[in-house]
């Protein structure tokens, strides 16, 4: 019996170029933080650093704490106190990267059909940013934070995609089975196959589109 479905967000709910929003990204953070006193180089390079540490967590720390692990060591223990100015970068300056993704009318229909239809609704995707961050992208397909029972972040994951157990983290904080979840998601590499490995039934929408909206809109209907 499914219970729950579950969103990736870039690429999938929320369609985008990564390059143009990397380069855009990049460019409004350092925007912000260059003034304080960062050099721009060093600030792109700890950052990169510290979402590799994410994404190679092996779950003894949040991701939160891995990402800031890097970031401290770099620049000493007091640079923490940066830490609300990259909060308060993804709650403003980071809506420009919106330049960079595409529209899809169909993501708000889609996520309130499940609830609709009293499933438990969750936003599964790569958590290397804050909450703050993922609320903040998810309204550029006109998205909100309520619109989910549960968000992964950098603040409440111990591993990221495409590791398994990021996965089997989600389930294990929500109660449910593999068995109970569909998980719609985007690449291959990252959703597909490391969602089927943890027994969750998975459905990929390609870069050409064969899957889209409308059929994940008839799978919940179905379900």
């Amino acid at each position: 019996m499914i219970k729950a479905v579950a969103f990736d967000l870039d690429g999938t709910l929320l369609p985008m170029n990564e390059d143009e929003f990397v380069k855009t990204y990049f460019g409004l953070l350092c925007k912000k933080l260059v003034p304080m006193g960062y050099d721009k180089d060093e600030l792109i390079s700890t950052v990169w650093a510290g979402t590799k540490a994410m994404i190679k967590n092996d779950g003894k720390n949040s991701n939160e704490d891995a990402f800031w692990q890097i970031f401290t060591s770099k620049y000493g223990a007091e640079s923490i106190s940066a830490k609300p100015y990259f909060d308060e970068f993804y709650k403003n300056e980071f809506k420009q990267t919106k330049t960079t993704c595409g529209e899809n009318e169909l993501a708000k229909e889609a996520v309130k059909l499940a609830r609709q239809k009293g499933l438990k609704v969750i936003l599964a995707s790569r958590p290397v940013f804050p909450r703050v961050g993922m609320v903040t992208r998810m309204s550029f397909v006109g998205l909100e934070e309520n619109d989910f029972d549960y968000i992964t972040s950098y603040e409440n994951s111990h591993f990221t995609k495409p590791n398994p157990k990021f996965y089997e983290e989600f389930l294990e904080k929500n109660n449910l089975l593999p068995s109970e979840v569909i998980y719609f998601g985007n690449s291959e590499t990252e959703d597909y196959i490391p969602a089927t490995e943890s027994g969750i039934k998975t459905y990929l929408i390609d870069d050409e589109q064969k899957f889209n909206f409308k059929d994940i809109i008839e799978i919940i209907n179905k379900i």
